[in-house]
């Protein structure tokens, strides 16, 4: 018996001498490494995007990749049980008009169509309930998506929640109001089958706000979330773009100049009230809005402020600042006897270059970029992307220091998506897409803030483990 135990722990013995060698010379055959790992998360190419049109039906719906990469991909564009179309060219703009009622459009693409792609729908009305230009970027699923804008008091808004994924996804929903959190009786805790749609009439959820800040968190699954805003009286419609999440400094890009109101809403997530100060950036530089400089928010709520007349005709961007985490937005109205609305909010830096997919200049149609340089001087390169025809040359626009600049988009024949990328050695940028265009009785608008292109994931570093091994 000892002989039988002694060999069985000389066997193991050997196991282990033996696989310890192995391992020692994989570690010595191996071709010395490059350079150092990169510690923390690196930057991958995107291979995968799966992008929602919350509401396509009677819209333009436009898709596109920028040019660029080398692996073959496609782009598979879905509503309902019908198969739109499969996109394989990457700088070539899709565009095309959704039928009437149609279920939420599907993008899904990989591999080479996949980095940078972008899409948006576009709605344009020249009368009735849905007069004037409303045009969202279509979304991504999200852990959290911010959206602020009026409330059912003001307007009739419009949840629009999807669940592109194959497991089922749960949602909780946050709403915050001039008069502080609210909490609907019908419970905020929504379960979604896989590929269901949801519409919900958030007048069921909180029927009082004028104001309101709505957080959508995933808590399992994957969702995307958008919301429309019919303003009452006809005053006019627009999607409600998501927000860059609570922060202590907010950046609310491209408020467009001209006439009409501008309506500051500064929503607070956190449980004391706080102080806001607010800097305008414009063409002659930053400063403090006279007697507009603070905005007291109280815990959990909405606070508003009308800067209408404190930005003047100037395109603006609007940094504010605040002990603990905001979020922001601003509601402009156009001109004329039936003004049209449009929404802009809180976005982070175009640092890896951004896309606009569905933009129209010429006649009464314009386009413009409203960019801004907060802090150092900010270069960036604009590209047109058409939907047929030569793309007119590219061009560089500075943006000084401290400073704003509105650029207008080239006349082009028919739709075309836009690429802007910061040149080498620019500071941050933050921007926007203002299209408006002249319709019976008033000026139509809607606004685009800039978003992060989704050209790169962040994934965490690997190591190698004696672990694997044994």
């Amino acid at each position: 018996m000892k002989s039988l135990i002694e060999n069985r722990f000389s066997l193991l013995a050997l196991v282990l001498v033996a696989l310890l060698a192995l391992y020692g010379v994989a570690s010595a055959t191996r071709p010395a490494p490059e350079a150092e790992p990169a510690k923390g998360l690196r930057r991958v190419p995107v291979a995968s995007v799966t992008v929602v049109c919350p509401d396509p039906g009677d819209t333009d719906a436009a898709v596109v990749t920028p040019p660029g990469g080398q692996d073959a991909g496609t782009a598979t564009l879905v509503t309902g049980d019908n198969t739109v179309t499969a996109l394989r060219t990457p700088g070539t703009l899709w565009h095309e008009k959704i039928p009437a009622k149609s279920a939420p459009l599907v993008v899904t693409a990989k591999a080479n169509m996949a980095a940078g792609l972008e899409a948006s729908q576009t709605r344009r009305e020249t009368s009735g309930r849905h007069r004037g230009l409303a045009g969202v970027r279509c979304v991504e699923p999200a852990a959290d998506t911010w959206l602020v804008g009026p409330g059912p008091a003001a307007a009739d808004v419009t949840l629009y929640l999807a669940n592109p994924g194959l497991a089922q996804a749960t949602v909780e929903l946050t709403v915050y109001a001039g008069e502080g959190p609210v909490v609907s009786d019908s419970g905020d805790v929504i379960t979604m089958k896989p590929g269901e749609t949801r519409a919900i009439d958030l007048k069921d959820v909180a029927p009082s706000p004028l104001v309101m800040a709505v957080g959508v968190r995933t808590v399992s699954g994957r969702v995307t979330a958008a919301a429309r805003a019919i303003m009452h009286g006809g005053k006019g419609v627009d999607w409600l773009p998501a927000s860059a999440p609570p922060a202590t400094r907010v950046v609310v890009p491209a408020v467009p100049g001209g006439g009409g109101t501008r309506q500051l809403l500064v929503a607070s997530t956190a449980e004391t009230d706080t102080l806001v100060e607010i800097k305008a950036i414009t063409s002659d530089g930053t400063y403090a809005l006279k007697g507009k400089e603070v905005l007291e928010v109280p815990a959990e709520s909405v606070a508003t402020l009308d800067l209408s007349n404190a930005v003047d005709d100037r395109s603006a961007a609007l940094v504010l600042t605040s002990e603990t985490p905001i979020l922001a937005g601003v509601t402009v109205t156009g001109t004329g006897k039936k003004p049209d609305v449009a929404f802009t909010a809180g976005a982070a830096p175009i640092d890896l270059g951004s896309v606009v997919a569905d933009n129209h200049t010429g006649g009464d149609k314009g386009a413009r970029l409203v960019l801004s340089a907060p802090e150092t001087a900010g270069k960036v390169s604009v590209r047109v992307l058409p939907r047929k025809g030569k793309a007119p040359e590219p061009f560089e626009v500075d943006i000084p220091a401290a400073r704003t600049k509105q650029v207008s988009l080239p006349k082009v024949d028919g739709p075309f998506g836009v690429l802007v990328l910061p040149v080498e050695g620019s500071g941050p940028v933050y921007g926007g897409r203002v299209m408006d265009e002249r319709i019976k009785k008033g000026l139509a608008l809607t606004v685009q803030p800039l978003a992060a292109a989704r050209v790169w994931a962040l994934v965490p570093p690997t190591t190698e483990s004696m672990g694997v091994v044994l």
